[in-house]
């Protein structure tokens, strides 16, 4: 039992009693001893009762029996089976070690018996194929014990179990015959599927194959459908999951079942006034149902988009249309999470689909008399409601249904048509009997005169999609004029320029309250600029109306300087101003395009205008736009939450810091940020190509420079001083326009008041650029002398090495000379001895002809020698030059020089010990 002592230490650090722990460590170890070793039946029994219990109740039991309790267990999971209560007590003990004790509350740290022991019998070996056997048994409690065990395995160790479940046959088709099994088992099932199915691609092909569709409805219709339970809410999610990554299975549930057992699900039925949070939550469960399938699949799946449009068509056939509008926009009595999910999945539904488009235009709701068309409806919704949520809901239907569809939008326009004077302040709820466009124009004009413009931002965010990429809408709108507040004030006054106004009110409205309104502020005024950013974009009669009123431009330029707007708000009053730049067909002096770079270059600077385009593309609300949002499953966590959700909370912005309200983040889509972004870059060239060429309308006409005839020559002196003063102003206005230029690059450049950041576009960073040029150009010419140096003196130094070796061959000669020599000598000294020894005979000196023979050979070797060691002190000395330098460069001369000269004797040193 060493796996028993380790775990003491453990125990007694949980309850802080060592003796405690060991209490229970024996006790526990008692009674596995009972079980396994015990004679008496009943006594085996009695000692599982007591464990089950332990374990149940005590933390410490659990550190126990997980140290050595698992494989008692499993021996009795599969050899007494025939022992049903004995198999019943092992489950459930099994079940109560691997359940958290809610109870015993410690440190954060502490070590946690129930995870521990999922972990522990997850890893014996057989145990999950064990288990899913047991699904197999008659016993009702084993059957439901063994699933519970299953879904604690499944909360701890998901991966494990899934690949366990997989290598094992048949061991889906046990779980899902469960599904028809009775009550209790059901829904415990249920629960294992669902958590099995949440990510597994494989085991979600497994359950549809085995029929998880026709068990799912089965079971949601036997509930009685949205009206029912928990348990259509986990059905629900269970068919979720095997619809949310997986394209064939959407293909599989439109050709079998088809959509109507899921639409029907959103029919309301009993009393439709009831809304329990259980409903809400299955109502939900079923439109994320619809959302999925209008998805198609993941990014990934190359059929998504054929499958999407089929699905989307499909839904139509059956109707669908008719159970969102009734649940978004009929039932006002609905929870708010109900109806903005349900506007959300109809923006889906029309999002690029010309038929389903139409379908909505001519859809009418109500029942007569008191019928009206359907887009009327979701226009009051978005204008009354109090809930911000329900009112990015709506906007979202209306931009889906004007996205890509100038006919629509030329039919919404056509109805702008503006009320009579006593109908345009008549209350909001007289509005019944209005057109669309009247509608709209009413809530444009109306929250002046609250002291809110809530309702002017909101009606501003639907025209300005009406208004998106069509001109003719634009126009049309143009030409709307609206009456004074009093008759008695003057003239009639443009949409537009009242938008203008509203929009330098928003910063110093008053909510009804009396408070200054700052919130608001963070939304109303971007809104309303998106509105007038759309509206001018390519649209020269639109620029030239709003130019008509002077002060526009001047609250631009304050706008866009005014440290207290938001980056948001400062940047796009930038761009509104460089639309008045690049759309400008004006030639009137005061509103053409020169005028007002003229005027942004005077009262903002070049430099610090064109920084508000990069403070904006760099803040939350650019970088963090996304092409679609993905819908967030709903789970037994979270479904809760949001079926109690009721708006978007205003005080969740630590991400953006407090500067842009959150209601912009779903209002300024990926479609105004790519506008935005392409405005900005001909902004840019429109600015610079204005900026640096003069006017067209100066050009010289030469024949201004002929007398006329009849013309005397003052009038003709007089003439000509007139021209030349023109030309002398239109030259003074360049040279002004350059000083200015030349000003913003130096701040630009180097100064020392100017940022960091700023330092963008500027002259400095031009010459410094310049300068990093040529300084690399040196270098590299630098680099190509050293390589050509490097590779003459490699060049020399190998010819040295060739030098080297002759001399090493010539000496080797000379050695070679020498030794014939000596053989020669010591030939003639035994001939010598040969005649001495064969008595007296006259025999040369042989003493004199050795020592002449030496000194001979000794002449010649001295001389050969002594020019040979010239030679070499010359070499010497040149070869520790190229040492030298090619130590400079890197080389390893000793590598270079190895074996050079080794064993070479001289010939002298020879001679002179010769004897």
């Amino acid at each position: 039992m060493d796996l028993v002592s380790g775990y003491k230490g453990v125990v007694g650090l949980v309850f802080g009693n060592e003796n405690s722990g060991s209490n229970e460590d024996s006790y526990v170890e008692r009674l596995l001893d009972r079980i396994s070793n015990g004679k008496l039946a009943e006594d085996r029994r009695s000692a599982m009762i007591e464990l089950q219990a332990i374990v149940a109740e005590s933390r410490g039991a659990q550190l126990a029996f997980g140290a050595m309790g698992f494989p008692v267990m499993l021996a009795v999971l599969k050899e007494e089976r025939d022992d049903v209560e004995m198999v019943r007590g092992a489950l459930e003990t099994l079940v109560g070690a691997l359940t958290p004790i809610e109870h015993a509350k410690g440190p954060k740290n502490e070590v946690q018996p129930a995870l521990m022991n999922t972990d522990l019998l997850s890893r014996e070996a057989d145990s999950i194929s064990l288990l899913l056997s047991l699904l197999s048994e008659e016993d009702f409690y084993v059957r439901y014990y063994t699933l519970q065990l299953l879904t604690a395995l499944l909360t701890n160790s998901p991966n494990r179990l899934q690949e366990a479940i997989l290598t094992i046959p048949r061991g889906i088709t046990r779980l899902m015959d469960m599904l028809m099994d009775r009550e209790v088992i059901r829904n415990e099932a249920l629960l294992l599927l669902t958590y099995l199915t949440r990510e597994a691609e494989e085991i979600q092909k497994i359950v549809v194959f085995e029929g998880a569709f026709e068990k799912i409805f089965s079971i949601i219709k036997e509930e009685g459908g949205s009206e029912g339970g928990v348990v259509v809410q986990d059905c629900l999610q269970l068919l979720n999951n095997l619809l949310r990554t997986n394209a064939s299975n959407q293909i599989l549930l439109r050709e079998t079942m088809g959509f109507d057992p899921v639409i029907s699900i959103l029919k309301l039925r009993g009393s439709t006034y009831s809304f329990t949070q259980q409903k809400t939550i299955n109502l939900l469960s079923a439109l994320e149902t619809i959302n999925l399938l209008m998805m198609g699949g993941t990014e990934a799946d190359p059929g998504k988009d054929a499958n999407k449009l089929t699905n989307k068509a499909t839904l139509v056939q059956k109707k669908v249309l008719d159970h969102l509008l009734l649940l978004g926009v009929e039932s006002q009595w609905a929870p708010v999470a109900v109806r903005c999910t349900a506007l959300q999945c109809i923006g889906d539904l029309i999002a690029g689909q010309p038929k389903n488009l139409d379908i909505l235009a001519t859809k009418v709701l109500g029942e007569e008399p008191q019928t009206e068309p359907a887009l009327n409806s979701i226009l009051r919704i978005l204008l009354r409601t109090s809930s911000m949520q329900e009112f990015i809901a709506a906007d979202y239907v209306f931009k889906s249904f004007c996205e890509k569809n100038s006919d629509g939008q030329t039919m919404l326009a056509s109805t702008l048509i503006p009320q009579p004077h006593l109908m345009t302040h008549a209350p909001l709820e007289e509005d019944v009997n209005m057109s669309f466009g009247s509608m709209l124009l009413h809530g444009l004009t109306l929250s002046e005169n609250d002291g809110d413009l809530e309702t002017c931002c909101r009606a501003a965010s639907v025209l300005s999609h009406v208004l998106k990429d069509n001109v003719q809408c634009k126009e049309r709108v143009i030409r709307i004029e609206l009456e004074p507040p009093m008759p008695s004030l003057g003239a009639s006054e443009p949409l537009m320029h009242r938008m203008v106004k509203y929009m330098a009110l928003a910063s110093s409205m008053k909510n009804k309250d009396g408070k200054s309104s700052t919130s608001g502020n963070l939304y109303v005024q971007p809104i309303i600029l998106k509105l007038l950013v759309t509206w001018l974009a390519d649209c020269p009669n639109a620029v030239h109306c709003f130019l008509d009123s002077r002060p526009h431009l001047t609250y631009l330029l304050e706008l866009v300087s005014n440290s207290s707007a938001t980056v948001c708000t400062r940047g796009l009053a930038a761009v509104l101003l460089g639309e008045c730049v690049i759309y400008n067909k004006s030639n009137d002096n005061g509103k053409d395009a020169f005028t007002v770079v003229d005027t942004i270059s005077q009262k903002l600077g070049l430099t610090s205008y064109f920084l508000k385009f990069d403070e904006m593309q760099k803040s939350f609300l650019f970088t963090s736009v996304k092409s679609a949002q993905p819908h967030k499953a709903l789970t037994r966590s979270t479904a809760a939450s949001m079926a109690d959700i009721e708006d978007v909370d205003e005080n969740d912005s630590s991400d953006q810091k407090a500067e842009d309200h959150p209601i912009l983040s779903a209002i300024f889509d990926v479609q105004f940020v790519n506008l935005v972004k392409k405005l900005e870059g001909d902004i840019r060239e429109s600015i610079v190509e204005v900026y640096s060429h003069p006017k067209s309308k100066v050009l010289v006409v030469p024949a201004e420079l002929e007398q006329r005839s009849g013309e005397s020559d003052g009038e003709y002196m007089k003439r000509l001083k007139t021209f030349v003063e023109k030309q002398c102003s239109e030259i003074q206005d360049l040279l002004s326009r350059n000083s200015l230029l030349a000003e913003d690059l130096a701040k630009t450049g180097g100064g020392s008041n100017s940022q960091p950041e700023q330092r963008v576009s500027g002259g400095l960073d031009r010459v410094q650029v310049e300068k990093l040029r040529r300084d690399l150009q040196e270098a590299s010419q630098q680099l190509e002398m050293l390589k050509t140096d490097k590779a003459k003196i490699e060049s020399e130094a190998s010819m040295y090495r060739n030098l080297a070796g002759k001399m090493e061959s010539d000496l080797k000669g000379l050695s070679d000379a020498y030794n014939s020599l000596e053989q020669a000598n010591l030939y003639l000294e035994k001939e010598v001895r040969a005649l001495k020894s064969g008595g007296p005979s006259t025999i040369p000196d042989v003493e004199a002809i050795k020592a002449a023979a030496r000194e001979e050979a000794q002449k010649d070797s001295e001389a050969e020698l002594n020019d040979l060691l010239v030679c070499l002190g010359q070499e010497q000395s040149r070869v520790e030059k190229l040492s030298a330098r090619l130590l400079e460069l890197g080389e390893d001369v000793d590598t270079l020089l190895e074996g050079i000269g080794d064993d070479v004797g001289l010939p002298e040193e020879g001679e002179e010990e010769e004897d």
